[in-house]
């Protein structure tokens, strides 16, 4: 059952309290993975095959698999199964691909040209979740903007199963992407690998991919000792849904248990414009609940979680912006009145038959998401995230003439004399 509160009676305090989420009050979880990384950037290959055995219940004659273990595991899979992965593959694709677009030259000044180019960025390391759920999904998300942007290397990197593999479905999709070897290496340690390098695993330009706490921290540290950077906070799911009297409590319950079964520490948050709403979501919760495989987990998420009533749609919408949702969904039939006022959120979903699983797997657009209130100052991951774009200019003799005197004079009111004379001795000729 989700907790309740109500909008008006909570002061300030109490909202920052509520939209705060995933800290690491007493730096436990900053101390572990602060001593796995420097495990990883000193001794190696031999601490991730430790790690291995410690945390994946697996002894591990190598850290990757090539492409004929790839082949091997993706003909386990199903037709039916392959083509949904296909179409999802195909749909990523095709809303991805629009997203590379060539900028046109801009002349500031006659003679002064200025434009930028996209680059690749060379290097990029994916890392895949394991644990609870496999996510092959997280894999095509990730690959084909990659593939997109025209990274010349993608280093992927997953927890190994039991029997020291991956499962078909990665495998599968790890065809699809065209990459021919997968490291087996989960949690901070391979944020550690692919920021520093090991005897197997290359270093990386850009680290990608969400996580737990423990690899959410191992990003944000990575940064500055490896000379790394990554794609955002992704850490533990959640979702914040929006219900009036138009929604269905059903779907409504069904949205919240999608993400809480992600694992325990992911938040489901309901905002509904009245307690009837709340009460009916609950009562569907508990029968959608039993049924679940995967209760346990999110019962204890539910429980982490919490309903807010509020007396109209704005007071959602604005406390929807305060809590800066990795997923916003709008179960109401004014939604397309509602969308100018959202600010903060990583991806939306509109309406009641546009479930955030859609976007999940097979929409096409992206899952990888900023969490825990990053949505203020994040996007999710696009094309974009996989490449930089560099500046170019060029001066002609006129352009030369025309933007000399102005550089010169702000040179000068800086007491930068050297930049001067860079200008002032090209139109001496």
């Amino acid at each position: 059952m989700l907790k309740k509160y109500d909008y008006k009676t909570l002061g300030k305090t109490e909202i920052q309290q509520l939209v705060a989420r995933n800290t690491d009050t007493n730096n436990a979880i900053q101390e572990v993975v602060q001593e796995i990384i420097q495990q990883v950037r000193h001794q190696g290959d031999i601490v991730l095959r430790e790690y291995a055995a410690k945390f994946d219940k697996v002894e591990l004659d190598r850290l990757y698999l090539d492409e004929e273990d790839i082949d091997a595991l993706a003909s386990t899979i199903d037709r039916d199964q392959q083509r949904a992965l296909e179409i999802a593959f195909q749909n990523i694709h095709k809303f991805h691909s629009t997203q590379l677009k060539r900028e046109r030259t801009v002349e500031t000044m006659p003679g002064v040209k200025c434009w930028r180019e996209v680059r690749p960025i060379e290097k990029v390391g994916l890392y895949i979740p394991g644990g609870s759920a496999v996510l092959p999904s997280t894999l095509l998300m990730l690959g084909i903007p990659a593939r997109i942007a025209g990274c010349k290397e993608i280093v992927v990197c997953s927890p190994p199963q039991s029997n020291g593999k991956i499962n078909g479905f990665v495998a599968f999709c790890l065809k699809l992407l065209k990459i021919n070897r997968i490291y087996l290496v989960g949690g901070a340690q391979a944020v550690a690998a692919m920021g520093f390098g090991t005897e197997t695993i290359p270093k990386v330009d850009k680290i990608f991919g969400p996580g737990n706490q423990f690899v959410t921290k191992a990003k944000s540290i990575i940064q500055g000792l490896a000379n790394v950077s990554i794609d955002m906070p992704a850490g533990p799911s959640e979702v914040l849904v929006i219900a009036d009297e138009s929604a269905n409590a059903a779907f409504v319950a069904a949205d919240l248990l999608a993400q809480a079964e992600h694992g325990a520490d992911s938040q489901a948050v309901l905002v509904a414009t009245s307690t009837a709403i709340v009460d009916a979501v609950n009562a569907a919760l508990v029968a959608q609940l039993a049924v679940l495989p995967r209760k346990e987990l999110a019962a204890k998420a539910i429980e982490n979680s919490y309903a807010i009533t509020v007396e109209n749609l704005q007071e959602a919408i604005q406390f929807s912006n305060d809590y800066a949702p990795e997923h916003l969904i709008l179960e109401t039939d004014q939604w397309e009145s509602l969308t100018r006022y959202i600010s903060n959120a990583g991806s939306v979903f509109l309406g009641h038959l546009t479930p955030e699983s859609a976007g999940d797997y097979a929409s096409g657009t992206n899952h990888t998401l900023p969490t825990s209130g990053y949505a203020r100052s994040y996007s999710g991951v696009s094309v974009d995230s996989f490449v930089k774009k560099v500046t170019f200019q060029h001066i002609s003799e006129t352009g030369l003439q025309q933007i000399g005197s102005v550089v010169e004079i702000l040179a000068e009111l800086e007491g930068l004399q050297a930049h001067k004379n860079a200008i002032s001795i090209r139109k001496k000729g």
